[in-house]
């Protein structure tokens, strides 16, 4: 299942990507993350490991194991998801006029035996809606938070 959203932010891609990579405040903006940390010694590059809580309906549900697979900042992000969820996602970052084009790209399967296509395909919009709220959130939460330094 793959599912693409886009949005402009409006601010620079180096402050955009270190908003991004402000691992422990995904959750300030990623509305269906209650928690995320690094579980790796290292917190920038290929190989960093995440524990990422995930909310279902509001409440705690999971915790998804996390690897970067793909790192070069600051325009892109690969991330390899490995638990109900697997398969890969990607943080896409372009310099635009006003901002920072954000792409978000996730093409995944759900572990659910013998019904992971139906079940996937009933999620989808779901998972639009999700990654709407979350780049919405992103926007909303660099607006608030004023440039990086200030």
């Amino acid at each position: 299942m793959l599912v693409e959203r886009v949005i402009v932010l409006p601010v620079p891609i180096e402050e955009a990507w270190t908003a991004l990579m402000d691992w422990e405040r995904q959750p300030d903006w990623m509305l269906d993350a209650d928690s995320v940390t690094v579980v790796s010694d290292e917190r920038e590059g290929v190989g960093v490991r995440l524990a990422v809580r995930t909310r279902l309906f509001g409440i705690a549900a999971f915790t998804e194991p996390m690897e970067v697979v793909g790192w070069d900042p600051p325009r892109r992000l690969d991330i390899r998801h490995g638990s109900l969820v697997s398969g890969t996602g990607a943080w896409l970052l372009d310099p635009t006029a006003g901002g920072t084009r954000f792409t978000w790209r996730e093409d995944i399967r759900l572990a659910v035996p013998v019904l992971g296509e139906l079940a996937a395909t009933i999620y989808r919009p779901i998972m639009r809606i999700l990654m709407d709220r979350a780049m919405n959130g992103l926007r909303g939460y660099l607006i608030a938070t004023g440039p990086v330094g200030s």
